[in-house]
């Protein structure tokens, strides 16, 4: 693995002649109750990422710490991108990369209001330049996360400053984490969520969804190890068909 932070020029020119693909975390500045920080989303993507940039021996681009995230902007702290700003950063990374060599982008992507301008953009850049790119959420965390947590989700798939995430985090960035601020919160949510725009702070006042009292960092890694070996398996798949 090459971390792009790190990396000199002649380094990154090398990986791309040995046919590199190019990982990518995308998170948020989102809030996420009073334990955890408002960079959780990213950290936990760039963790994610980096597993998977060494199981393929990719280059781990620095990660997209703000995201669309318009839902908690009643919480202080939340920054949020326009979905079309958003699709814009994408495609011309996109491009960049493209232009650069590189056989693929993988993007790893660590908060749900990403999803569709990645989506849109990814389909952008293959229908325009034919440049291949794969987006992951997570895939294999709600099987994990029903076999290893002791809390309930506040939401079938819904995990934000939960057991989940803050488990992630703990394993992560522990000194990141106040565990002596958790506490839980199973907000009721409203008839016509996911069907309208309602910002979360309408009908939750912690901004914690669930009970994040019983994360370990032991959980965190199985989360963590899960769902990188779950992305990895379809990784594989995806550039086999590239040749």
């Amino acid at each position: 693995m090459l971390d792009l932070h790190a990396a000199t020029s002649p380094e990154v020119k090398s990986a791309i002649e040995k046919g590199a693909v190019a990982v990518l975390a995308v998170g948020a500045q989102e809030q996420h109750g009073a334990h955890l920080p408002l960079s959780t989303d990213t950290v936990m993507s760039q963790g994610v990422a980096r597993r998977i940039a060494g199981a393929i021996d990719g280059l781990l681009l620095p990660p997209i710490a703000y995201g669309d995230a318009w839902n908690n902007e009643g919480f202080a702290g939340t920054l949020s991108l326009s979905p079309d700003t958003m699709r814009a950063i994408f495609l011309d990374l996109g491009r960049g990369l493209a232009r650069s060599g590189f056989k693929a982008l993988i993007i790893v992507n660590g908060h749900f209001g990403n999803r569709e301008p990645i989506a849109l953009a990814a389909r952008m850049l293959k229908a325009e330049i034919g440049f291949p790119v794969m987006h992951l959420d997570y895939p294999g965390m709600e099987r994990i996360a029903g076999e290893i947590c002791d809390s309930e989700p506040a939401a079938p798939t819904f995990y934000h400053a939960d057991e989940v995430e803050t488990s992630m985090m703990l394993a992560l960035a522990p000194d990141l984490v106040r565990m002596e601020k958790a506490a839980p919160e199973y907000p009721v949510f409203p008839a016509g969520f996911g069907t309208e725009p309602i910002g979360l702070d309408s009908f939750n006042r912690s901004g914690v969804f669930g009970d994040p009292r019983p994360a370990t960092a032991e959980k965190g890694e199985i989360l963590i190890a899960g769902i990188a070996e779950e992305s990895v398996k379809m990784i594989r798949l995806f550039l086999a068909k590239l040749g």
